[in-house]
């Protein structure tokens, strides 16, 4: 495992985070407990240092698997967790205060929360879970922050950026408010590096990278006969004509690279590695196959000479959560 700088904080993280999102459950179909630990389990052996969970996966199911692990075993493990915005709102529509969102005891009570289900007593980096830029300048959640820090609650602070709105957080970058920033980067979605990446590598801040492999659409295996739960968000996020679109453009990028749809995952990873301003990139795994896949890319070789630039072409602009 290769590890990168996470901004300006001073720490290491692994250069493959794990994406908790899917351990909880809600919305993916269901999830086993017994097979999320093994996957955490083996991803820590492998050398994952960096987790990724929030209060709302799973209603702290994924914090309290998470926390499990964590007290299991003797490694710094460094979690990052979200604040959900009071108002349930994902995400962040414009013209809404911060009040709505995120007063500051809002995120004080989330936070001790996260630390109960979590059973720690330090969360190393939390994160508001939606942001919108016009919060930057608003409310008490700076004042919260810096009281969590000095309490000893929170070691740094982030935001996640809202769905395919990299240029949303330009303010609050350039403000010096916060360590590091969340957003969708992949193979399909380029646009975080017209300003955002610039901005982050002049300030200083850490990025994290969710959503490498689209949901599964960058997978290679999702096509227009695949069927989802009725409890699984991509029943919708793929719906309509979306997976026979889907599988065109998956098609084209196999025959661009010359690669078979069986190889497009890791490529797809290995895309988002090849840009130095992440620091770290977190897809979901729910099994011990996935972490041994997923981790296996950090082994130092990047992506072959061209392939970056050639992937450049599919750039994709659209938003399947809407």
């Amino acid at each position: 495992m290769n590890y990168r700088a996470l901004g300006r904080t001073g720490i290491e993280v692994s250069e493959i985070g794990y994406g908790a999102w899917g351990i909880g459950g809600a919305m993916w179909g269901g999830a086993d407990d017994d097979e999320s630990i093994q996957a955490l389990q083996r991803a820590i052996d492998v050398g994952l240092n960096f987790i990724d969970t929030a209060l709302a996966y799973g209603r702290g199911r994924s914090e309290r698997l998470v926390g499990q692990v964590m007290r299991e075993r003797a490694e710094t493990i460094y979690v990052a967790t979200k604040v959900p915005p009071k108002n349930l709102i994902w995400p962040a529509p414009a013209g809404i205060p911060v009040e709505d969102a995120y007063p500051g005891d809002h995120i004080r009570t989330s936070a001790e929360r996260s630390l109960s289900n979590l059973g720690l007593e330090r969360i190393d980096l939390l994160q508001l879970h939606v942001w919108s830029d016009e919060w930057t300048d608003q409310g008490d959640w700076r004042e919260t922050v810096e009281a969590l820090r000095a309490e000893g609650k929170i070691g740094f602070f982030g935001i996640s950026i809202n769905d395919h709105q990299p240029g949303n957080a330009l303010r609050v970058v350039e403000s010096g408010a916060v360590d590091t920033v969340q957003v969708i980067y992949n193979v399909f979605d380029q646009s975080p590096e017209d300003e955002l990446f610039p901005a982050c590598r002049e300030h200083g801040v850490g990025v994290i990278a969710r959503v490498p492999l689209d949901e599964g659409g960058l997978t290679g295996r999702i096509g227009p006969d695949t069927e989802f739960a009725d409890d699984d968000f991509r029943s919708d996020y793929f719906g309509g004509e979306r997976k026979r679109e889907l599988g065109e453009r998956i098609d084209a990028i196999a025959a661009d690279l010359g690669i078979s749809a069986d190889e497009l995952a890791e490529v797809a990873l290995r895309f988002v590695l090849s840009e130095p301003t992440v620091s770290s990139v977190i897809p979901g795994m729910r099994s011990v196959r996935n972490v041994e896949r997923n981790v296996a890319v950090s082994d130092g070789r990047g992506i072959p000479d061209g392939w970056r630039e050639q992937l450049r072409a599919h750039r994709w602009v659209r938003n399947f959560y809407e």
